[in-house]
């Protein structure tokens, strides 16, 4: 299927353009809201597993990590071993949280607007199948 990443491609900046202008009154990108996305979803978390889980660099992620403790949305709390760091969502950032997913989720809406429910269910199904090929 010729073309295909060419294709997706062209959908992928837009995307996180219209992502970034939504976060932006929170003063947040999307590479932020993938931290609290993240700690939300799995809990108080380490920068180890959060890096792990997109494929960034852990240097990154602690750029983030303090770029969101500055927002006061993140905070440290101790872990078993004083040189691990966790990381759990403060209540404001519980609450940007809410606000952003309320948003993030009616752009899925008009986004997948005219595209019938069995091609949103196939697409949804084959995208980590396509992560997971080439991740391997």
């Amino acid at each position: 299927m010729e073309g295909f990443f060419r294709s997706y491609l062209s959908l992928y900046r837009p995307l996180i353009t219209k992502l970034n202008e939504l976060m932006s009154t929170y003063q947040l990108s999307y590479s932020l809201w993938q931290v609290i996305f993240y700690i939300k979803n799995y809990g108080p978390s380490t920068l180890v597993d959060i890096s792990n889980q997109y494929n960034v660099e852990k240097p990154t992620i602690t750029r983030r990590v303090h770029r969101l403790e500055d927002l006061q949305i993140v905070k440290q709390i101790p872990g078993k071993d004083r040189r691990e760091k966790i990381i759990q969502l403060t209540d404001l950032g519980e609450e940007i949280y809410q606000k952003c997913r309320e948003k993030i989720t009616e752009l899925e809406h008009n986004v997948m607007e005219g595209i019938d429910k069995e091609e949103q269910t196939i697409t949804f199904q084959t995208l980590p199948k396509i992560k997971e090929n080439i991740l391997k």
